[in-house]
């Protein structure tokens, strides 16, 4: 490169990105200066931290006390944006609550991005944002990332990946193995409302309130819960699938079975009405702010107390017992006085929801 290309490139490089106006390009994930500019004017902005300004390849982390507990996701929610949220704050929800349910102390994650040729720039701008936000708010750190640029087509927008790394509470080890029978099952609130908000979205439903996605971070949540009952036997955060699905993967897991109330199971009036008029199960729509706790009988009472008193669990219910059951069966009480089995999730009911 002869001296006037390399003035010309300082130039380029030393010219903002256009984050109002701009667009991802193929130049952007190709390793050179428009990828280096991305990085140092959007993401490093953003994420700023003593471990991520160390500007390499990886992050060199101080060692903490205790056990180390890993979790790693993928974000492909759409649509990007929705009541409630959008897919760089539910990247954080959804990683410190996997974190969360091992009943852990969130403390890292890592991000990686893949974008499509053509996006925003101010969209880009606004997810990295409210990403770092809800980071910040969850007290954790974006250590370490990467970014990738794929043609036009081949993705939808912008996809998310993360890893997220925390350190177990001493005395505290929740484990989808440690259901037994006679165990309490308790929700920290009202179901389905995620799945709900996103295909308030995708269908151009309205309502008379809008119902807005659940995603929040729970490990403030868990360490309540915790403080007050040290041994819950089982947590899980009822994501995909929903509710139906968490309880039979615990009841296999442990194997056991399960009898939940319908009557004791919350949803709200709007939802239980979204997902008659869309055919939907509220046991298996998605949640990204609820979870599922699992308790000695002894436990269940000062447990409901903790989640209540906390703004995450003001909702929160005991729904039901675990049971001896060689067939490992989730069954339901109905109002009517019945009993119905509440299956696995039979294939995809809504796509794109995570």
């Amino acid at each position: 490169m002869n001296e006037g290309q390399t003035t010309a490139a300082g130039r380029r490089f030393r010219r903002k990105l256009d984050l109002a106006h701009g667009l991802i390009d193929l130049t952007h994930g190709s390793g050179g200066m428009a990828t280096t500019q991305l990085v140092r004017e959007l993401f490093a902005a953003a994420f700023d931290n003593p471990w991520l300004a160390q500007g390499n390849d990886q992050a060199v982390l101080p060692r903490p006390e205790g056990a180390l507990v890993l979790t790693t996701d993928s974000y492909v929610v759409s649509p990007l944006f929705f009541p409630g949220g959008d897919i760089g704050s539910l990247a954080v929800h959804g990683t410190v609550n996997d974190l969360a349910m091992a009943g852990a102390r969130p403390l890292y994650l890592t991000a990686g991005f893949i974008l499509e040729e053509g996006l925003a720039l101010a969209e880009l701008s606004r997810v990295v944002d409210s990403m770092a936000a809800a980071a910040r708010a969850a007290g954790v750190a974006v250590v370490s990332g990467d970014t990738k640029v794929v043609e036009r087509g081949k993705a939808d927008r912008v996809f998310i990946n993360t890893a997220g790394v925390g350190v177990a509470r001493p005395g505290v080890a929740p484990s989808g193995d440690r259901a037994r029978p006679g165990d309490v099952i308790l929700v920290s609130g009202t179901i389905g409302d995620h799945g709900v908000a996103i295909m308030s979205c995708r269908e151009n439903l309205t309502f008379e309130t809008t119902i807005l996605s659940d995603s929040a971070a729970l490990h403030g949540l868990v360490a309540a819960m915790v403080a007050a009952v040290p041994d819950v036997h089982c947590l899980r955060d009822p994501t995909r699938g929903g509710l139906a699905t968490t309880l039979n993967e615990i009841a296999h897991q442990s194997g056991v079975g399960m009898l939940i109330r319908e009557s004791d199971v919350p949803v709200r009036p709007q939802v239980a009405a979204a997902c008659e008029l869309l055919g939907l199960d509220p046991l298996y729509v998605a949640n990204e702010g609820k979870l599922v706790a699992i308790a000695a009988p002894e436990a269940a009472q000062p447990l409901l107390a903790a989640l209540r008193a906390h703004p995450l669990g003001r909702d929160a219910a005991a729904i039901g017992t675990v049971q001896a059951d060689p067939h490992h069966f989730v069954q339901m009480q109905t109002a009517f006085g019945g009993r119905r089995i509440v299956d696995w999730l039979s294939g995809e009911q809504l796509p794109r929801i995570c």
